[in-house]
């Protein structure tokens, strides 16, 4: 049979499940990265996880995104988290645009599919709830990073190159700010100290503006300005940051499920192309790192995972329709997960994640 999916996991990680195997319950903090369309591939996975496998959780789930992994999550706190999931993947993967569409047209359909997505109503739901707290991270721009000018440009060209010497360096440019749920008590994220970081608390008047923040793309959406209960300041894309996530995650209360669409972990947006920045197991002793095996992805329409430069490629039809085949591929990796959590084969299947 095919697997589908691959599944490494960290030295205590792997311990834990060859000894107790894998339960919502083992779990402390759920992880989801940046990356655009690419997510569609992991919708099955948050069907199941979000209907299923967290159901009767008994102690609250900790989620942790940025950019699409924090959009996905928005659904959880939800009444009924799989019709929003749905709702979400429906909308993000039927959006159209005009030939050439600029930043304020890009913008406003976020605007649009967001107060579609996480109402008024669904922001009470998800802050009224204590199962599931969530943590959002986004950028606040520091010199002309939080220009919208040419100068913008400017800046990303500064950071990253400050970036590629340091990454600490490129604390000179952003900060990181966490907003997370009001009953968090922050415990895993008290000694990040790679990059200036403040955590705010969300409330109904800045959840929106929040998550929209954490998605808005440099060049290619606006920045966030002056988040309520927030340093004021511009606001970006938490990708930026922490696209795939580098960080210390020792001092979570359990083990960090963490479903991926890549089988590296890219620290921050400016390290896509420095090979050499790839986090490891040796970092990440307690993550469980789930993601699509060659053979899913070569299954796939065009044998690649969606991305966003498939709005510039494909005509609207096309698109969609690739998407649609990409989100319902994604079922056999939900299927088969479940399964090996299920049987017990997750044990065998799951490789230590060496350094």
């Amino acid at each position: 049979m095919t697997d589908w999916i691959n599944i490494k996991a960290g030295s205590s990680a792997y311990q834990h499940i060859q000894e107790q195997g894998l339960s919502a319950d083992d779990v402390g903090l759920l992880l989801g990265a940046s990356g655009g369309p690419k997510w569609f591939v992991l919708q099955g996975l948050d069907k199941w996880m979000f209907g299923e496998f967290f159901k009767g959780k008994k102690e609250p789930l900790n989620t942790l995104g940025t950019s699409a992994g924090a959009w996905r999550f928005a659904a959880l706190g939800q009444q009924d988290p799989v019709a929003a999931s749905d709702l979400f993947c429906r909308l993000y993967r039927t959006q159209t645009y005009s030939s050439k569409p600029d930043r304020n047209e890009i913008t406003s359909e976020a605007k649009d599919l967001l107060a579609k997505y996480v109402p008024d109503q669904a922001v009470t739901e998800i802050l009224g709830q204590s199962a599931v707290r969530h943590h959002f991270i986004v950028a606040r721009c520091r010199g002309w990073t939080a220009a919208e000018t040419k100068k913008q440009m400017l800046g990303l060209l500064s950071s990253a190159f400050a970036n590629s010497i340091n990454r600490r360096w490129l604390g000179r440019f952003y900060e990181r700010v966490i907003f997370h749920h009001p009953q968090s008590d922050l415990s895993f994220s008290k000694g990040w100290r790679d990059l200036p970081t403040h955590h705010v608390e969300l409330t109904q008047n800045n959840f929106q503006q929040a998550l929209l923040a954490t998605g808005s793309i440099p060049l290619v959406l606006d920045g966030v300005v002056d988040i309520p209960g927030a340093p004021t300041g511009t606001y970006r894309d938490g990708g930026v940051t922490d696209y795939h996530f580098d960080l210390d995650f020792s001092e979570v209360n359990g083990l960090v499920l963490y479903p991926h669409f890549h089988r590296e972990a890219i620290p921050g947006w400016f390290d896509k192309r420095l090979s050499w920045r790839r986090t490891t197991g040796k970092k990440w002793p307690n993550v469980v790192f789930i993601s699509p095996s060659d053979d899913f992805i070569q299954s796939l329409p065009y044998g690649k995972i969606p991305d966003r430069t498939d709005f510039a490629k494909l005509d609207a039809a096309t698109r969609i329709d690739y998407w649609e085949k990409a989100v319902d591929a994604g079922k056999r990796m939900a299927d088969q997960l479940q399964d090996w959590v299920a049987t017990g084969k997750l044990r065998e299947k799951t490789q230590l994640w060496l350094p």
